[in-house]
C-alpha cells in the first residue's frame, strides 16, 4: 500500500466526494434494477434499460474511477494533478449531468431533455479529460501503464462524442443508419476503449503492488495496448465508413488477443506474488480478472449467431452487457474500493500522527464482516441474475436484483464507515 503514498497526492476533498456519489449511485442502480427487473427480459434497447446502463457506467463506475484516478495519477504519472479546483468543479457538473441524463432516458424524453443532458455530460467529461491530459503532459514517465491510461482517456472523449451525436440524432436525424447501429459503436468504444484500457493501465500497476509481485513481463502490456487499440480503430472505421461484415471477426480477434495478454500478465503476477493470503479486496479483483474471459465467449456467440432466434439472441446480448458491467467492472471496483479508499482516509487522518499515537491499519477502518457478507451476496447476484435472464424467468431475475440491493446497502455502510472514521488518540506506550 505504500505505493499509493506520495507527496504529489491531491487533497482528500478531491477524491472522497466521488466515492460518496459512486456509492449512492450504486444504490440507485440497484433500486432501478429491482423496480425494472422485467425490462431485462425485453429487447436490449428500451428506455429503462438504457437509463440503468448509464447510471451504472457513469454514476457508479465512472465516478468511482474518476475519484480513484485523481489519487492514482501521482502513482502512474509520478506528477501532481494539473488542477484540484478543476477536479472539484468537474465533480459537481458530473453529478448534475449524470442525474439529468439518466432521468432523460428513464422518462424516454429523447427529443426534449436528452439533447441538453448529453451536452452537459459531454462538457463534464471534457473537463476531466483536459485535467488528466494536462497532468500527463507534466510527467516524464512514459511506461506502458501510463500509455494505457492516456489511451483510455482519449477513448473516453471519443465515446462521449459518439454518445452526444447519437443523442442529438434523436432530435435532428442526421445519421444514415439506425440508432441501434451507432449505439453499438458507442457502447463498444466505451466499454473496451474507456473501461477496459483504463483498468488494464491502472490494474497493471496496482495489482502487482498489492500482491507484491516483481520481475513481470511488461511486453505483455505492450501487446495488449496495440491489439486493443488497433482493434478499436478498425471497429470504428468499419462501423462508419467501410461497413464490411467480415471485418467484425478481425476486430473481435484483435481485442480478444489484447485481453488475453493482460490476463496472462495478471496471472504471472498472481503466481509470483509474495503475499499469499488474499483479503476481500483482492478476492474481488481476482474474480473480476477471471470473469473478463466470459464477455469474450459471449461476444463470439453474438457474432457467429448459430441461427439463434431473435428473442434468445436479445437476452444473450443483455447477458453480454451484464457480464461486462457487473461481472468485470463492478466486481473490480468493489474489490479495489477496499484497497484504495481505506488507505486514502488513513493517510488523511494519520499521516501526521505516525509515531505519536497508536494508529490502526487501513483495513481496520471498515467492517470485514460486512465486506465478507457483501462478497457472498454479490456472488449470488452475478450467478442468479444471468440465469434468470437466459431462462426468461422474472422471479429469478427479481431475486437476483434484490440481492444486489442488499449488496449496495452493505457497500454504502462500509464506505461511509471508512469516510466518517474518527481519529482515536491513544498514546503509544
Amino acid at each position: 500500500m505504500n505505493g499509493l503514498k506520495t507527496n504529489n497526492a491531491p487533497n482528500s476533498s478531491v477524491v472522497v466526494p466521488h466515492f460518496i456519489f459512486g456509492a449512492i449511485s450504486f444504490f440507485l442502480l440497484a433500486v432501478m434494477l429491482f423496480l425494472s427487473s422485467s425490462n431485462l427480459l425485453e429487447v436490449y434497447f428500451n428506455n429503462k434499460l438504457v437509463a440503468i446502463t448509464h447510471m451504472g457506467v457513469l454514476g457508479w463506475a465512472t465516478m468511482i474511477i474518476f475519484g480513484a484516478l485523481y489519487q492514482l495519477i501521482p502513482v502512474v504519472f509520478e506528477t501532481t494533478l494539473f488542477s484540484e479546483k478543476l477536479a472539484k468543479f468537474t465533480f459537481w457538473i458530473s453529478v448534475f449531468s449524470v442525474c439529468f441524463l439518466c432521468y432523460s432516458f428513464w422518462v424516454a424524453s429523447y427529443t426534449i431533455l436528452l439533447p441538453y443532458a448529453s451536452l452537459c455530460m459531454f462538457f463534464s467529461l471534457l473537463l476531466f479529460v483536459v485535467n488528466v491530459l494536462l497532468s500527463h503532459q507534466k510527467s516524464a514517465i512514459k511506461n506502458w501503464s501510463s500509455r494505457l491510461v492516456v489511451a483510455a482517456i482519449i477513448w473516453l472523449l471519443i465515446t462521449e462524442i459518439l454518445g452526444t451525436l447519437v443523442a442529438l440524432n434523436f432530435k435532428f436525424n442526421f445519421f444514415n443508419e439506425t440508432h441501434i447501429h451507432y449505439l453499438k459503436i458507442h457502447a463498444t468504444v466505451g466499454l473496451v476503449g474507456w473501461f477496459l484500457l483504463l483498468i488494464i493501465g491502472v490494474g497493471s500497476t496496482l495489482i502487482p503492488m498489492f500482491l507484491i509481485s516483481h520481475e513481470l513481463n511488461k511486453n505483455k502490456l505492450k501487446a495488449s495496448f496495440y491489439f486493443i487499440n488497433i482493434g478499436l480503430l478498425l471497429f470504428i472505421l468499419n462501423g462508419f465508413f467501410i461497413n464490411v461484415s467480415s471485418l467484425i471477426y478481425i476486430n473481435w480477434l484483435l481485442i480478444a488477443f489484447g485481453v488475453l495478454f493482460f490476463v496472462s500478465f495478471i496471472f504471472d503476477s498472481f503466481k509470483k506474488r509474495m503475499r499469499k493470503k488474499l483479503d476481500v479486496g483482492m478476492q474481488y479483483s481476482m474474480i473480476a480478472i477471471a470473469s473478463i474471459l466470459l464477455p469474450i465467449v459471449i461476444s463470439s456467440v453474438l457474432i457467429l449467431r448459430f441461427n439463434i432466434q431473435f428473442e434468445l439472441l436479445s437476452r444473450i446480448t443483455i447477458f453480454y452487457g451484464f457480464s461486462i458491467l457487473f461481472g468485470f467492472i463492478t466486481t473490480l471496483i468493489l474489490g479495489q474500493t477496499y484497497k484504495t479508499l481505506p488507505f486514502i482516509i488513513w493517510l488523511d487522518r494519520y499521516k501526521k500522527l505516525v509515531g505519536k499515537i497508536k494508529t490502526p491499519l487501513p483495513r481496520e477502518l471498515y467492517s470485514n464482516r460486512i465486506a465478507s457478507i457483501q462478497f457472498y451476496l454479490y456472488l449470488i447476484f452475478i450467478i442468479l441474475t444471468p440465469i434468470g435472464v437466459l431462462l426468461n424467468q422474472e422471479i429469478i431475475v427479481k431475486l437476483g436484483c434484490f440481492t444486489l440491493l442488499l449488496v449496495s446497502v452493505l457497500y454504502m455502510m462500509n464506505v461511509f464507515k471508512i469516510i466518517l472514521h474518527k481519529v482515536k488518540p491513544i498514546e503509544n506506550e
